[in-house]
């Protein structure tokens, strides 16, 4: 997965808050809450589910000086608004989620309008849900699943340009088919990336050519990765199944939307004064080319921000980019194959570590695999190690038991993407144990 590295903390010596923290920024969902004011009372229903609803995951991990000025406040309140409903893949994805966010309320701002490409292998593992968080925080949303593009140029104007957020976007590129079909729609997206891109048509009676605005920030959600030049223009989120310790609340329109509409205003309240200041600012990147493009805003609004958000930008910009180089789009029944190893790794009585040469030996003798099909050799060494990269699951080198070393993967290394894809079913109840639960640490 996308690595995780600890979020920076205070060297001043001032007193150093947990986001969850703050004082009058508990994390959980308040009403009126804002920037810079002062305690805010619980709703009713929040006092309903104290005992049931998860603290952000930000509490653990990221750490801002306190007292906060207004727009580390807000970010922060951002981030833990995002952090309540979304198990995010690494810290840093939430960085760069709760940034690119606050992003679009400068969109006339910036040069280029970076895409926000939120991808999973497959599906339940937050994409919709994060979607859902982001259209009640971004500026002018304007969602769609399937539209032409006719339409979402018509939609897009040069004085204030809407967030495009596109859901199911597997649905536009996922098969050669659709990819063709929607080529109009995936040329539209890349040209909004980069001002003074428009696109021609020819209106009216009188077949009159007309340019219309590409420009503006886009956020697209979809199983598998998107095409290539799509991926090249974001900064890209790849999302996970949530494993069964990993708990959020539950987001509900009615009651929580009015909590992110207020963070929505505060990062409006806050970044509109600050147009001009953010058109010429020329932040020094950590990295190059069209990324340093596509992350250029989002260290621009950490460097507004100021406190330790220029850092936290900084290190996100560079593990995310550096986790993306090489990535390719990859196809294949990945889950089949991650039961496969489990079976493997079971018929070797689970060792710690297996050769990848022992475990290819097992994938391979399944005749019912796909990877059966796949030529003389079956699955080789590098064509598992290809449909493992989506999961960060790479083999090395180590000793084994008999002295000899040799590539392979250990046990542990799956176990977490076992239970996140996976998991094993519940055995079923015996005689003895219908209708009855098993005490914990008690076996069938």
């Amino acid at each position: 997965m996308q690595p995780t590295t600890p979020d920076a903390h205070s060297q001043t010596g001032e007193t150093v808050w947990p986001v969850a923290a703050i004082p009058g920024k508990p994390g959980a969902h308040l009403t009126g809450e804002r920037a810079g004011g002062g305690d805010a009372t619980p709703s009713a229903g929040d006092a309903a589910q104290d005992t049931s609803v998860p603290k952000p995951r930000t509490e653990s991990a990221s750490t801002f000086v306190g007292p906060l000025r207004q727009g580390e406040q807000v970010l922060a309140d951002l981030r833990a608004q995002i952090a309540r409903y979304v198990v995010m893949p690494s810290q840093e994805a939430l960085t760069a989620v709760t940034l690119w966010v606050a992003a679009t309320h400068l969109q006339r701002a910036w040069q280029h309008a970076p895409r926000l490409a939120i991808v999973a292998p497959e599906k339940r593992c937050g994409k919709s849900r994060l979607l859902d968080v982001i259209t009640e925080t971004v500026h002018n949303p304007l969602i769609t699943v399937n539209a032409s593009a006719a339409a979402i140029f018509r939609s897009i104007g040069d004085e204030d340009p809407p967030t495009l957020l596109v859901d199911e976007a597997d649905t536009l590129f996922g098969t050669t088919k659709a990819a063709e079909k929607n080529e109009e729609v995936r040329g539209l997206i890349n040209a909004g990336h980069q001002r003074n891109r428009p696109t021609l048509r020819v209106v009216g009676p009188e077949h009159k050519p007309t340019k219309f605005p590409t420009f503006a920030m886009a956020a697209l959600a979809g199983i598998g990765d998107l095409p290539d030049t799509v991926m090249d223009r974001s900064a890209v989120i790849r999302m996970r199944r949530r494993a069964g310790k990993e708990k959020v609340a539950h987001f509900r329109t009615a009651r929580d939307t009015p909590a992110l509409h207020a963070i929505r205003d505060d990062l409006a309240a806050w970044l509109k004064p600050l147009f001009r200041q953010a058109m010429d600012m020329e932040p020094t990147m950590p990295v190059e080319d069209r990324a340093a493009d596509t992350w250029e805003p989002l260290v621009t609004i950490a460097d507004l921000a100021g406190g330790q958000w220029p850092t936290l930008a900084r290190t996100a910009c560079r593990a995310m980019t550096d986790y993306e180089a090489g990535q390719d789009e990859q196809g294949g029944l990945r889950t089949r194959l991650l039961i496969g190893i489990r079976r493997a790794f079971a018929a070797e009585n689970d060792p710690p570590a297996l050769r990848t040469k022992r475990l290819l030996e097992h994938l391979n003798a399944d005749k019912e695999a796909p990877w059966a099909d796949y030529g003389p050799d079956g699955l080789t060494p590098r064509g598992l190690q290809e449909r493992l990269k989506p999961y960060g699951l790479n083999s090395s080198n180590r000793r084994f038991p008999d002295g000899t070393q040799a590539r392979g993967f250990t046990r542990n290394q799956f176990l977490d993407t076992w239970a996140r894809y996976c998991p094993e079913p519940n055995p079923p109840a015996g005689p003895a144990q219908q209708g009855a639960e098993l005490l914990p640490g008690t076996q069938a």
